[in-house]
C-alpha cells in the first residue's frame, strides 16, 4: 500500500526529528526544509501530498510560502503547525491557503488527525484556536483589514525585519538599494510608523517575522 508523502518545514531541527519520528510509522517523509525559500523552490519536485508548515520561517515566512505553494501545487494540502495562537494569523492562513492549524504544544494525535482529514478534502483546526476563530467572528463576522501589504513589500519588509540592511536586502532580491528605500519608506508612510523599531513591531503584528 502506498503511504501518502509528507513534506516537514520547521526551522527548528529538533521539533523536525520528532515529527518524522511521530508520522513515519504512517506516512513517507519525502523531505525536510528549514527556510521557506528553499520550501518553495522543492516542493513542487517532491510532489508532496501533505506539507506541515512552521509560519515562523526565515527567509520567506510560511505565510507567505503557503500562499505561493497554493499557487505552485494546489492539490497539495497544507497544515500549519506553530507557536502562534495568533486568531489573525489562522484566519488569514485558514481562508487562503490552508487545510490545517494546530500548535506546537497540541497532542501529537492531533497531527496526525489533521493530515488524515487534509487528506479526505477536510479541514481541522485545534480546538482551542477553533474556538477564537468563533468568538471573533461571533463579534465582528465582517471584520477585515483595510490594508494589505503587496508582496513586495512583504519581502522587503520581512528581509529588513530579520536585521538586514537596505543594500544586503538588495541584493538578495536582485534590485538596487534605491528599489528597497523606496518601499521601506512607503510602508512606513502607508502604516504610519516612525522608527526602525516601530518596523519591526510592525512586521511582528503582520507575521512576516516571528516574535523572537
Amino acid at each position: 500500500m502506498v503511504r501518502p508523502r509528507v513534506l516537514l518545514a520547521d526551522d527548528h531541527t529538533m521539533v523536525v526529528e520528532a515529527l518524522r519520528k511521530l508520522l513515519e510509522p504512517e506516512f513517507e517523509i519525502v523531505g525536510t526544509v528549514s527556510d521557506g525559500r528553499t520550501l518553495v523552490s522543492v516542493a513542487p519536485g517532491l510532489k508532496p501530498d501533505v506539507i506541515v508548515i512552521d509560519i515562523g520561517m526565515p527567509l520567506l515566512s510560511g505565510m507567505d510560502a503557503g500562499q505561493e505553494l497554493k499557487r505552485l501545487i494546489p492539490r497539495t494540502k497544507l497544515i500549519v503547525l506553530t507557536m502562534s495562537e495568533d486568531c489573525e494569523s489562522a484566519s488569514e492562513a485558514l481562508r487562503s491557503w490552508a487545510s490545517g492549524y494546530l500548535l506546537k504544544k497540541s497532542a501529537g494525535s492531533e497531527l496526525v488527525k489533521a493530515i488524515r482529514e487534509a487528506l479526505k478534502g477536510k479541514s481541522y483546526v485545534t480546538p482551542k484556536v477553533a474556538q477564537q476563530l468563533l468568538d471573533q467572528f461571533v463579534r465582528n463576522p465582517m471584520h477585515e483589514r483595510n490594508k494589505e501589504l503587496t508582496p513586495r513589500q512583504r519581502q522587503v519588509l520581512q528581509l529588513l525585519a530579520e536585521g538586514r540592511t537596505m543594500r544586503e536586502a538588495a541584493d538578495f532580491l536582485h534590485v538596487t538599494p534605491r528599489t528597497v528605500a523606496f518601499h521601506k519608506y512607503r510602508i512606513m508612510e502607508e502604516f504610519g510608523l516612525k522608527t526602525n523599531s516601530d518596523l519591526v513591531r510592525f512586521a511582528i503584528r503582520e507575521r512576516v517575522v516571528s516574535q523572537p
